[in-house]
């Protein structure tokens, strides 16, 4: 299992240009199966979810060409149905929770869909309620084989309807919208996802030739076609690796520029960190983050110190918390750190507080950190990557530490951050991969 060896104390400087958003892939890929022509989806991120993703669409038929590193052609003309139930599949597909989305197109193309019960992050459990849930409203069949742990969805006919979900899942939103563009008729979701990378799936649809309207909003509006067309997709740049080079660079940085980050996709993201008293300078399509001393965090308006929580879109990001934390324990004051949407996101800080971190974990959900203004350094250690974000959070933590840390499991951190290491080496880190 690799690990990486990191010598801490190096200040980072220079450019970094943000990968391919991971998220927004997983999706894009999916909807290649629902057109027989040729898809060419451009910036995508090498990194091992996102090759896991195009492995399974080979599997069943999809003809791949690699135009270059970052950039694939898909063509969907030759769906093999039997591969679904093989061994291999199922297996690949149980290890990849994006896998779920093959689900919608497939449904909506061929009429059956199976999947795993799909794996992903350690960080609690993950239902899958919101994405069934709306395959039934639409006329789909769901089983569950307990035994092999496979999930089998049948439709002799999609039709258009009417649907509150029970919550605005990203992944969710994703499946039924794929499901629905070829239904009969009219849907209608409420209380959908509207992130930046449902709004890219839904933009990449219309240019197939769907009917999608709403789109950026909480309510969807979904005329079915009878076919699509093929298209062009760029993807957009990873909102959460921007936000992971924002708190690398004020908590180690001697001045780093992120280039071509599509700032108005950030969101709340620049300004979060500006409530912990980050300088984030916007700069054309481009951030500057100059060396911060010291950083204060605010308080609000009444004199309480600050909380920061996930929220669904326009809300900040649950993928950040991880790194937020991490930068608030040197900063100077106080912030409760909310975690609100998974059960074990914030169990790393043990980690942390191994570290020299001064951190109080009052459940699985809420930590307070005490900054300490950089005036205690933190310990190296030897820590495990439990998921991507909070693998990325502890590289962060040890590349401020002085003296040289171990971490274990990356493959979890290559899940999510494509050759992580020698990007940050050519910003001055001191980063070594064991195999």
């Amino acid at each position: 299992m690799p690990s990486f060896i990191i010598e801490g104390g190096h200040r980072l400087s220079g450019e970094i240009t943000p990968q391919g958003a991971k998220n927004e892939a997983l999706q894009v890929l999916c909807a290649t199966l629902l057109t027989t022509e040729p898809v060419r989806i451009d910036n995508l991120p090498d990194i091992a979810d996102v090759n896991n993703q195009i492995a399974l669409l080979r599997e069943i038929g999809v003809k791949v060409t690699r135009n270059g590193r970052n950039s694939c052609t898909f063509q969907a003309d030759s769906i093999d149905t039997g591969v679904l139930d093989s061994d291999e599949f199922l297996q690949r597909s149980g290890r990849l929770r994006g896998s779920v989305m093959l689900i919608g197109p497939l449904l909506a193309r061929i009429g059956t869909a199976k999947v795993s019960r799909p794996g992903g992050d350690n960080i609690g459990r993950r239902r899958l309620d919101t994405h069934f849930l709306g395959i039934q409203k639409l006329g789909g069949t769901i089983q569950y084989d307990a035994t092999r742990k496979v999930i089998n969805v049948s439709a002799s006919e999609l039709r258009g309807c009417y649907m509150l979900l029970d919550e605005a899942s990203v992944t969710g939103t994703a499946n039924i919208v794929m499901a629905a563009v070829l239904a009969k008729g009219r849907t209608t979701i409420y209380n959908a996802a509207c992130e930046p990378y449902v709004q890219q799936l839904c933009k990449m649809l219309n240019r197939m030739g769907a009917r999608i309207s709403g789109i950026g909003s909480n309510l969807l509006t979904i005329d079915g076609v009878a076919s699509l067309a093929g298209t062009e997709h760029r993807i957009l740049p990873d909102m959460i690796e921007v936000g992971s080079f924002i708190g690398m660079g004020a908590m180690i940085g001697d001045g780093i520029t992120i280039r071509n980050v599509a700032y108005d996709e950030l969101g709340i993201i620049p300004d979060t960190y500006r409530r912990l008293g980050i300088r984030v300078e916007h700069e054309g399509d481009d951030l500057h983050v100059p060396r911060h001393e010291h950083y204060q965090i605010e308080t609000f308006m009444d004199g309480s110190f600050m909380t920061l929580a996930d929220a669904p879109w326009p809300g900040l990001t649950p993928d950040l918390l991880s790194v937020l934390l991490v930068v608030s324990t040197q900063a100077k004051g106080c912030v409760l750190i909310h975690q609100k949407m998974f059960e074990s996101r914030l169990f790393f800080v043990d980690k942390l507080i191994e570290m020299g971190a001064q951190i109080i974990l009052c459940d699985p959900h809420r930590a307070v950190v005490v900054g300490h203004d950089n005036q205690l350094q933190l310990h190296p250690a030897r820590m495990t990557s439990p998921d991507i974000r909070a693998g990325i959070a502890l590289l962060i933590a040890a590349m401020s530490a002085k003296g040289t840390s171990r971490i274990e499991n990356i493959g979890q951190i290559d899940r999510g951050y494509e050759c992580i290491e020698g990007r940050l080496n050519a910003l001055g880190a001191n980063i070594l991969r064991m195999e």
